[in-house]
């Protein structure tokens, strides 16, 4: 079925309606907060302390760092599962400080802790890609999930 409407005619109507609108009403401005509300949220960030910034940033590289020295066998079953796991929180604890050193503007720190979740994942894929057939499997990375 053809459609027989003259969009150009559709087009000119749209543009008249527009046009009779006033800018205000099409996009209306957005409401300033109150100056009391912007001193509480000043206050509220100078009550936090950045200390508490960085010792939630320590604790999750201390987290990461230990990844190196996982003291169990993670070839496979309940070892990888738990290693898999503990990646994940290592991510997580990277998403965590990522958060708060956001809010608080620590760029350096913000950028350490997008580092820790990028080494979160890059922990998980050296142990998930040799099984899924798109890594190469070694000894210590077999293309196993399960023990025999």
């Amino acid at each position: 079925m053809a459609d027989a409407r003259d969009w150009e005619k559709e087009m000119a109507k749209i543009d008249r309606q527009l046009e009779s609108v006033a800018d205000e009403a099409l996009l209306p401005a957005k409401t300033a907060a109150s100056p009391a509300a912007r001193e509480r949220a000043i206050e509220a960030q100078k009550s936090t302390s950045t200390l508490g910034v960085f010792l939630r940033l320590g604790l999750a590289v201390l987290l990461g760092v230990a990844m190196l020295f996982w003291p169990y066998v993670n070839r496979c079953g309940i070892g990888l599962a738990a290693y898999l796991g503990a990646t994940a929180v290592v991510a997580a604890a990277g998403v965590w400080s990522a958060v708060w050193t956001w809010r608080h503007r620590a760029g350096r720190g913000h950028v350490l802790a997008l580092l820790l979740i990028l080494w979160g994942v890059v922990l998980a894929a050296s142990e998930v890609l040799p099984r899924t057939e798109y890594g190469r499997p070694d000894a210590s990375h077999p293309a196993v999930w399960a023990c025999s």
